[in-house]
C-alpha cells in the first residue's frame, strides 16, 4: 500500500470522516499522495484486487431528471439497461456539473455517502463476495477500507445486477 500523507484530512475527506463517525464507524479515511481517481489506480494504490473498488457512479433518471447512485465493483461496467430495470427508469450518464452539485464532490472522488442531497443508492451484488473493499473518500485520492455489509448498511443501498450475466 501506498503511504499516506501525514498533512490534515481535506475538506472534502474531511466530511466523509465525519459521515463515517455518525454512522457509528471508526473507519478512518487515508489521502494518498498517488491518484485513486479510477478503479485500478485505486487498487494500485492500497494493495487490493480491482473488484474490491467501489466505484460510486452518479447517473440521472431521464424520466424523473434524478440522482441514482450505483455503486459498483471496480472491476464491472455497469449496464444501463439492467440497471435500469431495476433502478425502474431508463437512466443516462451524469454531466460533471451535475453531479458536483448533487453530491457536494467531484468526479473521481465521489464517495458513497455524505452526499449534499439524498440520493436513492444502489449496490452492485458483486461487492458482497469480498471481505474488504475500498471507497472513495471525497477526493480523487482519499480512500477508505469498510466492509461490504456496512457499506450496504449505511447506505441503504437496494442491491442489484449491474452487468450481463
Amino acid at each position: 500500500m501506498t503511504e499516506r500523507t501525514s498533512s490534515p484530512l481535506s475538506p472534502a475527506a474531511q466530511r466523509v470522516q465525519a459521515a463515517l463517525k455518525a454512522h457509528g464507524l471508526t473507519i478512518e479515511v487515508i489521502e494518498l499522495p498517488v491518484s485513486t481517481r479510477t478503479a485500478q489506480e485505486a487498487a494500485e494504490a492500497v494493495g487490493c484486487e480491482v473488484g474490491q473498488i467501489v466505484k460510486s457512479l452518479v447517473f440521472r433518471g431521464r424520466t424523473s431528471g434524478q440522482a441514482v447512485l450505483i455503486l459498483t465493483s471496480g472491476a464491472n461496467r455497469v449496464d444501463l439497461d439492467v440497471a435500469a430495470a431495476q433502478v425502474g427508469e431508463p437512466l443516462e450518464k451524469a454531466e460533471a456539473d451535475f453531479v458536483r452539485a448533487t453530491t457536494g464532490f467531484v468526479i473521481g472522488g465521489v464517495p458513497p455517502l455524505g452526499h449534499a442531497t439524498p440520493i436513492p443508492t444502489f449496490m452492485d451484488e458483486d461487492l458482497l463476495q469480498y471481505a474488504e473493499v475500498w471507497a472513495a473518500a471525497g477526493t480523487p485520492n482519499a480512500v477508505f477500507p469498510i466492509a461490504p455489509t456496512d457499506l450496504h448498511r449505511i447506505t441503504a443501498a437496494q442491491v442489484i445486477r449491474v452487468k450481463n450475466r
